[in-house]
């Protein structure tokens, strides 16, 4: 089981014959690591998370918890083309949201200063995060400079609310966890991932930290609070 669409392409180029199952790494159909959700090909399966679909969403519902917000930060691994095409889809909603998009694409761990470098020069008003296995290692140092800067962020999983984040929206990741694992046994029991469709996951999640709102100075509307799945105290 590998995670994310990089290692994902990295072990499939590596064997043709070892099944493989991967979790998460936005559309593999539009990355080229599978044909199609329903007819994967080759020995490759898994549970794809939908999130360049999901990216426009995450964006409307932080500029309701910031409606003045005319600046908005992005910060994804530009050297993922499935991360890549998520931040396309937050440019795109931008321009009908009104709002101005500040692209911080990195590629290693040290460009996360130059990444908060640029933030501290030209302050954004929001911030959305957008999660492969890179970011997600340099989560905290995110967490802990949307706080000391009072930048009002959007996450992709709710782990990152339940870490200090604002707000979240998408799969349950332990969810998509336990799925692939369900596909690991079938491998090892004698299915061929050529025939197990892509799965992609059903339902997503609203979370809200108002503790962390508190901190930033933020109301949260009573009408995204009913919404929500999970308001943290």
């Amino acid at each position: 089981m590998v995670f994310g669409g990089k290692a994902a392409h990295a072990v499939k180029e590596a064997t043709a014959t070892i099944p493989i199952v991967f979790v998460g790494g936005g559309d593999p159909v539009a990355v080229g690591l599978i044909a199609s959700l329903s007819r994967p090909g080759g020995n490759i399966t898994g549970i794809s998370d939908q999130s360049t679909e999901l990216s426009a969403k995450r964006l409307e519902l932080l500029k309701e918890v910031v409606p003045k917000a005319e600046r908005v930060a992005v910060l994804w691994n530009a050297d993922d083309l499935a991360m890549t095409l998520r931040y396309r889809e937050i440019e795109k909603a931008a321009r009908v949201l009104h709002v101005t998009v500040q692209p911080l694409g990195v590629r290693e761990p040290e460009d996360f200063d130059l990444a908060f470098s640029a933030m501290t020069r030209e302050r954004p008003d929001a911030l959305v995060l957008v999660t492969d296995v890179l970011t997600n290692l340099n989560r905290k140092r995110v967490l802990d400079f949307a706080t000391a800067h009072s930048i009002p962020a959007m996450y992709e999983y709710g782990f990152l609310v339940r870490d200090g984040g604002l707000m979240s929206y998408g799969p349950d990741f332990d969810d998509m966890l336990r799925r692939a694992a369900v596909y690991v046994d079938r491998n090892l029991k004698g299915s061929k991932p050529s025939d197990l469709p892509v799965e992609q996951p059903t339902r997503y999640y609203l979370l809200v930290n108002l503790k962390t709102a508190k901190t930033l100075g933020l109301t949260i509307p009573q009408s995204l609070q009913l919404r929500a799945d999970e308001v943290i105290q």
